[in-house]
């Protein structure tokens, strides 16, 4: 079969490169990781826009604080429960067209989201948002896993996870000034658009397999097989190329460990935080400290980076406790238990009008979140190896269950008692519910069986 000829149609799976094709040197998979960073930054400025925009389109359609709140709470919805069904059509299918069609799918709906005329057309179009970007971590996981030795999955995780926060960096402030001067309907339009133009490149350059990649050469295939301590690369490799078994079978095996449901009540506290800054932080800004749309918005970019501080910061410092010889499960546990116990400062808002005290407890509270973000990298250390895609959407279903529940918490709250002080209170009770399940469930970071 010739290795020289192109491959149009990104659904066909593509042929295997011999070694005699490969180049001398490569770095490949840092350009598959490049992909996925930007990837991810597009999935999260197309996933808080709306917080960015919502205080013009709450004037615009009379919203309460209830309603702000299940509006921002309906992308979960569908999002939460297509984690697992997605997760087994990654494993079916692969990360390369899962995401790649999902991009698609999710950028248009993206766009759409200027041609709402009220409450019920914006949550329809934000359910659809959510089920397009489904697949979107359970992929990541899937091509980390597939194109990265486990001493190198924690670097990988938070290189991928930083995606996030460049893109909340960047929209906090450029979409602020694109819904001043251009109107709300115009940050929908412009974040749509970037996503249709970046799926052109990802089904140009990226591959589930480094063995497909005509970029990968031998010798870093050998380096991406290399066998760590939990499993040969006979085991490795035969695991990643197994068929799905029984539904049921897997979810049993995912839903029946003690160590695996640290993993989600941990991840679901860390995803309680985030999802505070994702939905609600541009809103309290403005409405509980005064600030105006385009202040908050450059205001709210110095959490953003804090937080791409935390992730990197933790994904390195794992792997480097993990390659000095630390056990995997301190590796792997310290990063995110910090993170939990340094949230809980978040609460420390409540007690100043300082914007720049109050801006200095939010960027140790979303830098810390970042710290939590490693839980990816345990998760891959620990889930079986032929249900990564699987036990990705469970896991994940597990972190947006916190996605879900807290924007709908912290609008109630803020209808009830007119301020957000007890929706502070809330995350950092969660934190704390995190970092017991840490601390008790998980006593060891080893692969399940399966």
């Amino acid at each position: 079969m010739s290795t020289t000829s192109t491959n149009t149609n990104p659904s066909a799976a593509p042929p295997l490169v011999p070694d005699s094709a490969r180049p001398a040197v490569s770095r490949a998979r840092y350009g598959l990781l490049a992909s996925l960073f930007v990837i991810t930054a597009i999935n999260y400025l197309d996933r808080t826009n709306l917080s960015v925009a919502l205080p013009h389109i709450k004037d615009d359609f009379h919203l309460s604080a209830t309603e702000q709140g299940v509006l921002l709470s309906s992308f979960g919805w569908a999002y939460l429960l297509l984690q697992i069904p997605t997760g087994r059509l990654i494993d079916k299918v692969g990360a390369k067209l899962a995401f790649g069609y999902a991009l698609i799918g999710w950028s248009l709906a993206t766009a759409a989201m200027a041609l709402t005329r009220g409450f019920g057309s914006l949550i329809g179009v934000r359910v659809a948002l959510g089920a397009f970007e489904a697949p979107a971590f359970p992929s990541n996981n899937r091509l980390v896993v597939n194109w990265f030795p486990g001493r190198e999955r924690g670097r990988a995780t938070a290189t991928y996870t930083a995606g996030e926060y460049i893109g909340l960096a960047i929209a906090a402030p450029v979409l602020s000034l694109l819904t001043v001067h251009f109107g709300w309907h115009s940050v929908f339009l412009v974040t749509g658009a970037i996503g249709l133009l970046f799926s052109v490149v990802w089904f140009r350059r990226v591959y589930d397999r480094p063995e497909h990649s005509p970029r990968v050469s031998a010798g870093e295939l050998a380096h991406i097989r290399q066998a760590d301590e939990q499993e040969t690369a006979d085991a490795a490799e035969k695991a990643a190329a197994s068929e799905p078994t029984d539904i049921w079978a897997d979810l049993r095996v995912l839903l029946t460990n003690r160590r695996l449901w640290g993993m989600y009540i941990g991840q679901f506290a860390s995803a309680s935080v985030l999802f505070f800054f994702l939905t609600w932080f541009p809103s309290y800004l403005v409405e509980e400290k005064d600030m105006g749309v385009i202040k908050a918005g450059f205001w709210a970019s110095a959490p953003y980076l804090a937080a791409l501080v935390g992730t990197l910061v933790g994904g390195a410092w794992s792997d480097r406790m993990l390659n000095s010889g630390k056990s995997r499960t301190f590796a792997r546990k310290a990063p995110v238990m910090i993170g939990f116990v340094l949230a809980s400062i978040i609460v420390c808002a409540n007690f100043t009008n300082s914007v720049p005290l109050v801006i200095t407890f939010m960027s140790i509270a979303f830098f810390a979140q970042g710290l939590m973000q490693n839980s990816w990298a345990l998760f891959s250390d620990a889930v079986p190896r032929r249900l990564t895609g699987t036990g990705g959407g469970v896991f994940n279903f597990m972190a947006n269950a916190g996605g879900v529940l807290t924007p709908l918490v912290i609008g109630v709250i803020v209808d009830s008692t007119g301020s957000f002080a007890w929706a502070l209170g809330y995350i950092a009770i969660v934190v704390a519910v995190g970092l017991l399940a840490y601390a008790l469930l998980i006593d060891k970071v080893e692969r399940v069986e399966a």
